[in-house]
């Protein structure tokens, strides 16, 4: 059952009078009926946690913004830069309205001033198209003033990035979105706090993915949303997957499914009946997974914030990259610190240049120019990233090298010119 990509099961569905025909803006219409803290409290009751990657409740980010401020504001977050993911894309080209009404809702919870939604600075078609939809929307009184005749206002205002994976980070977002270089905040304070996020209003910024739940569960309540799933990770989740598999693609399905079931049932297996080498689960900002043939408990692993947890990973945005028997991790590891290296906005230093010697580095070992202390040494590099930037990016940047260098030593191996002394670092695993 699809929750989210209703389009592929309705035709033109992100046309508003098909939309309205199948159950279209019934969630906001239930919302505006009731009390603002009514509406979070459902949400809480659904479980819904975030889907942009960090899994924080829903409901419960909503309730931090104090209703006593008169200015708030909900900050949409479409910059989708993880790489592998390709989700929130869909989702604005094939059921806009369901944004929409999502992102409305929430305003409604938290009785916002308005709601601006952040696209990624290359969706330039998809963001000239949302604008057409959202006035499609205020001529048919959803949006704006009045909103079904409630006597309740918001607006809902487009804003484009330019190009920049920091930016969804969500202070950085917020940055940008008031015009400023895109680089993340110190905190606190937080953006549900004053001061803390737009325009130094409270802010609540969730996901596209997220939002577009919402509805959903307005509509069917809170105990039909928590029939899918596990208890802890209730809901669908689009699972984005990609790399050396039969059909990649976007894949709507109940969150706690298996790894196995989702690549071989869903995705058809890997290309050409070779066996899985590693599987990146929440894009290149995760850590590495390594997989032995198709005999391996990593395939059983459930696909949940709290199962994902339990075998060293994390489920982040569900971007799934898939990596067979052929691969190099050497050249993973060196492709994904290319990425960091180049969207590091630099505020940080550890970051900055962490991110700077461990591209030169890795340079050297996939040159087969390296020795054995060179290992340790981008390992180290990795070690003193963690946990010391004001976002996560530098903390993203380290998973690639410390986990390939854990999981695949013999691949960095095989480059090293002088294969002593050992790898202390890389072949013991700690």
């Amino acid at each position: 059952m699809n929750i989210l990509l209703r389009g592929r099961d309705i035709a033109d569905l992100d046309k508003l009078d098909v939309y309205v025909k199948n159950g279209g803006y019934e969630g906001l219409k239930k919302a505006l009926s009731m009390k603002p803290t009514e509406v979070i409290d459902i949400v809480k009751a659904s479980g819904l946690r975030g889907r942009g990657g960090a899994g924080f409740p829903t409901g419960l980010k909503w309730s931090f913004i104090p209703q006593s401020e008169p200015k708030k504001y909900v900050t949409v977050n479409c910059d989708e830069s993880e790489t592998g993911t390709f989700k929130d894309r869909e989702i604005i080209e094939t059921n806009p309205h369901q944004l929409i009404e999502g992102a409305l809702i929430c305003a409604y919870a938290i009785q916002a001033t308005a709601v601006y939604i952040y696209l990624r600075g290359e969706f330039w078609d998809q963001g000239h198209a949302l604008d057409g939809y959202i006035e499609e929307a205020r001529k048919g009184g959803y949006v704006f003033d009045n909103i079904m005749g409630s006597g309740w206002s918001c607006p809902v205002y487009t804003h484009l990035g330019a190009g920049a994976y920091i930016c969804g980070e969500e202070s950085a977002l917020l940055e940008s979105l008031e015009g400023k270089l895109g680089q993340p905040r110190v905190r606190p304070p937080f953006p549900a706090n004053k001061g803390g996020g737009l325009y130094g209003e409270p802010t609540v910024i969730n996901n596209v993915e997220t939002l577009t739940n919402v509805p959903w569960i307005m509509a069917n309540g809170a105990d039909e949303f928590k029939k899918f799933g596990t208890e802890q990770s209730a809901g669908t989740k689009i699972f984005c997957v990609s790399g050396h598999v039969e059909k990649p693609g976007n894949y709507e399905l109940p969150m706690g499914i298996t790894m196995r079931e989702l690549i071989y049932t869903h995705a058809g297996g890997i290309k050409d009946g070779k066996q899985i080498k590693g599987i990146l689960p929440s894009g290149g900002s995760g850590p590495i997974m390594r997989v032995n043939g198709n005999d391996d408990a990593i395939l059983d692993t459930k696909l949940s914030y709290e199962d994902m947890a339990k075998i060293g990973s994390i489920l982040g945005s569900a971007s799934v990259i898939v990596m067979d028997e052929t691969i190099d991790m050497t050249w993973v590891a060196s492709k994904v610190i290319k990425f960091f290296k180049h969207e590091s906005c630099g505020k940080c230093t550890q970051c900055r240049e962490g991110t700077y010697w461990l591209d030169k580095v890795v340079d050297r070992i996939m040159a087969n120019e390296a020795e054995a202390s060179d290992i340790d040494l981008i390992v180290n590099i990795a070690k003193n990233m963690q946990g010391v930037t004001l976002c996560a990016l530098g903390d993203f940047a380290a998973n690639p090298i410390i986990h390939t260098a854990k999981n695949f030593p013999e691949d960095f191996k095989k480059h090293i010119v002088n294969q002593a002394p050992a790898v202390r670092g890389a072949a013991a695993g700690d």
